[in-house]
């Protein structure tokens, strides 16, 4: 580095196209000593021989710089060099501090900038020169590269470079932010990187655990923004610099991915994305509830989906048994709604994190699904859709063989069997556990024609295992409409009497009078008291297989026909059981 000597010189700023003007100078010349006259040099020579693309800003008088240079005299010989020292020159430019032909050879310059000075003896050390280095009258030449330049009057610089259309928000003094960064000299020597250490760089902001510089340069930042911040030495490490990698009076690039934000006051944030029309129900603490869901970081990074399971998360709610910002976020819900839940960290995995998905003190976005939700306490919901016009005398009860069409469906609309598949009315007796629970409920105090809509409960329907084409712990929706409807039988007959049985019923029974009743006999009779309105079958069976189980009930010993010791009602039947239990 080289400081003013005697005689003093002070310089004024020279203009960029004075500056230019002597660069063509040199070249014309070919860098020779004497003016074009032959006289001596008048001023400094310049020769920029690397001018870098991008140049934000040029030296100017009054600015701090920082720099390497080579000195040469005419014949080549070395008289000093920053290289050798392995030090910056770290200066003030413009105030005296250096010799005029330095002063004036650095003005405009960019960094990155390369040139070449050749500095006449009145610009540098005159007649006198410096002893045991530099000989009075001595012209100099210089290489110089600069490194950095920078002012006192200097601010944080922030330039965007990447924002997403969504920002939820932006970071404020006191918030915990994670990002990533790559950080370097403003010559572009790099000096040290997150990503190398396989994490992000996580602190508070504007709590003295930062630079004040980079304090400043992530304020107003959104996650998944990427900005280049500037830092002015007296903002970074000033004059003592930082280990060996950031020297003195440094400024400071750094180019800056931020992950997420929060504040450790910050609580769960619900946007509801859609809403189904006619909610009449909102899930509450204590609630089953089967939701899709894709799991993010703040930056959109995706670490976990229902969806690539192709099956539902499904758990209590508000009872502990999920991370307490699901918990808080999924109450208020309806079914069918699509909301986005974002969890502050300590809402969430914590200062630890979990796997290798989330990290420590992540903030986590979920898209939500909610398919739907019931409370083990529910019963089935019934809400009349249409009912005949013409009177109803006579509604469904247990016992009864009923017909009917039906829709089955998943609340969010999946389509799960329809009985018009089938071109038939379903059949089922009420009561005899041929449906399921729920179904069976809603199909009672029903008229003919009457349609219904029923939710059932999946306690009432196929249970936390489904069944075939059901989901596990599944909400049912179903459309009925009843067909028809007969009288049952009573539990365990296949036949009965609308009034008193024949007082003779064998005799009536064996109609070619031989003592005993064949299957064609025995048939015969119970269709004709079928088609004569004295009797019923049991309804919703094959007659001719419901007369057979009978008449092998009858046919005690297995020998093909009934006799009058074999024949005997079901009544009398379970009152001989009782006198035998008795």
């Amino acid at each position: 580095m080289f400081t003013a000597g005697p005689p003093s010189h002070s310089l004024l700023r020279l203009p960029l196209l004075q500056l230019l003007l002597l660069v063509v100078q040199a070249v014309g010349r070919g860098l020779g000593r004497a003016s074009p006259a032959g006289g001596p040099l008048e001023d400094v020579v310049i020769e920029r021989y690397h001018i870098p693309r991008a140049c934000p800003r040029e030296v100017q008088m009054g600015d701090f710089v920082r720099y390497h240079y080579n000195g040469t005299f005419e014949d080549g010989k070395k008289f000093d060099s920053s290289y050798d020292r392995n030090t910056l020159v770290a200066i003030v430019v413009g105030v005296g501090r250096l010799i005029t032909g330095m002063d004036r050879g650095l003005m405009g310059m960019c960094v990155n900038e390369r040139r070449r000075l050749i500095v006449p003896p009145h610009l540098g050390y005159g007649s006198i020169g410096l002893a045991g280095l530099i000989p009075p009258d001595a012209t100099l030449y210089f290489d110089v590269v600069l490194l950095d330049v920078w002012n006192k009057e200097d601010t944080v610089q922030v330039s965007t470079l990447l924002r997403l259309p969504h920002c939820p928000r932006m970071v404020q003094d006191g918030d915990f932010v994670r990002y990533h960064y790559n950080g370097t000299l403003l010559d572009g020597t790099s000096f040290d990187t997150s990503y190398g250490r396989g994490g992000t760089y996580d602190t508070y902001v504007g709590s003295g655990w930062l630079i004040k510089g980079m304090d400043q340069g992530l304020l107003g930042m959104c996650p998944g923004e990427r900005r280049k911040i500037i830092i002015p030495p007296f903002l970074a490490y000033g004059e003592k610099g930082y280990g060996t990698v950031i020297p003195p009076q440094a400024s400071l690039v750094f180019h800056v991915l931020l992950i997420d934000v929060h504040n450790p006051k910050d609580t769960v944030q619900l946007e509801t994305l859609e809403l189904p029309p006619g909610c009449v129900r909102r899930a509450g603490a204590g609630d089953f509830m089967r939701y899709h869901y894709n799991g993010s970081l703040m930056d959109g990074t995706l670490f976990d989906s229902s969806y690539s399971r192709n099956h539902t998360y499904n758990t209590y709610i508000g009872q502990g048994y999920i991370i307490p910002g699901m918990d808080q976020g999924l109450q208020g819900a309806c079914m069918g709604e699509r909301r986005r839940i974002t969890i502050p960290p300590h809402l969430a995995y914590g200062e630890n994190g979990t796997g290798d998905k989330i990290p420590g003190s992540a903030v986590l976005i979920f898209n939500v699904h909610v398919i739907d939700f019931h409370n083990p306490a529910d019963v089935v919901e019934i809400r009349t859709l249409s009912r005949p016009s013409e009177t109803c005398n006579e509604t469904t009860k247990l016992g009864d063989f009923v017909r009917y069409h039906y829709n089955c469906s998943l609340l969010d609309g999946t389509q799960l069997f329809t009985s018009h598949d089938y071109g038939a009315p379903q059949e089922a007796t009420l009561g005899a556990n041929k449906v399921i629970e729920g179904l069976d409920m809603g199909l009672q105090g029903m008229c003919v024609g009457e349609r219904r809509q029923l939710i059932v409960p999946p306690h009432l329907a196929h249970g936390e295992s489904g069944a075939r084409g059901v989901p596990g712990s599944a909400v049912l929706l179903f459309e009925v409409e009843l067909v028809s409807r007969e009288d049952g039988l009573p539990t365990g007959y296949l036949f009965v009497w609308h009034e008193d049985p024949p007082a003779n019923l064998f005799e009536d029974m064996d109609l070619n009078k031989d003592g005993e009743v064949p299957p064609e006999e025995f048939s015969t009779f119970i269709k004709a008291q079928v088609s004569e309105g004295k009797g019923r079958l049991m309804p919703g069976q094959d007659p001719e297989k419901t007369i057979g189980d009978m008449f092998q009930n009858q046919d005690r010993n297995q020998d093909g026909k009934i006799t009058v010791e074999e024949l005997k009602l079901k009544s009398d039947e379970d009152e001989e059981r009782v006198h035998e239990e008795l």
